[in-house]
């Protein structure tokens, strides 16, 4: 069994750190319940400058490591491993961030999977040549049995996998959203998540 597995906000509590972050560089304020798209410059209502100074300081590595564990998900991705399971970590953020991405896995206890570079969101430049980083032609060969997943922009990444079950962590930016066709449950922990796969 293979399993896709996104990063921010499934992984760790991303999404709060931006409601915090955008207090202190801009003074705006936008509860985490509050955040309803799942672009952060209209969930904020910035400008195009406020919106890069805020992804430039969100993705500085001291930052990266800061963010708290979404509660279960590394018990549970361990004990997929364990059973033999295939974990991958595929991640939007840009490759720069690999290694402190790489590094929060490893200090989470998850030193077990890999961990790759999708730009699923247009906002990456593609390191040639490294072990990483996927072009979208690499990923699409790619097979899943299951995908968790927070993100309505990253489901149409899952078309060519009709027999993918995706869970859906639920965020606010998730909850108006409607579902592609295909196998797509809401999940509201990693508890619910870990007794669908077993």
């Amino acid at each position: 069994m293979k399993i896709y597995v996104d990063f921010d906000d499934c992984l760790c509590e991303t999404a709060k750190s931006f409601s915090d972050l955008v207090v202190g560089l801009f003074d705006i304020h936008v509860p985490y319940d509050n955040m309803k798209y799942f672009n952060l410059q209209k969930t904020f209502s910035l400008t195009d400058e406020q919106y890069e100074h805020m992804m430039i300081e969100g993705h500085k590595p001291e930052v990266l490591l800061s963010y708290d564990e979404t509660p279960g998900a590394s018990t549970t991705i361990n004990s997929w491993i364990d059973k033999g399971i295939d974990v991958s970590i595929i991640t939007g953020r840009p490759a720069s961030a690999y290694e402190p991405s790489r590094q929060w896995l490893d200090e989470h206890n998850l030193e077990r999977v890999n961990l790759f570079c999708l730009d699923k969101y247009g906002r990456d430049n593609f390191i040639k040549g490294s072990s990483f980083t996927l072009k979208l032609e690499d990923y699409y060969k790619m097979h899943f049995d299951y995908a968790v997943e927070d993100s309505p922009m990253a489901f149409g990444f899952f078309s060519h996998l009709p027999e993918l079950k995706v869970l859906v962590y639920d965020r606010p930016w998730n909850r108006d959203c409607e579902f592609p066709e295909g196998d797509f449950r809401r999940c509201n922990d990693w508890e619910t998540i870990r007794n669908i796969v077993g």
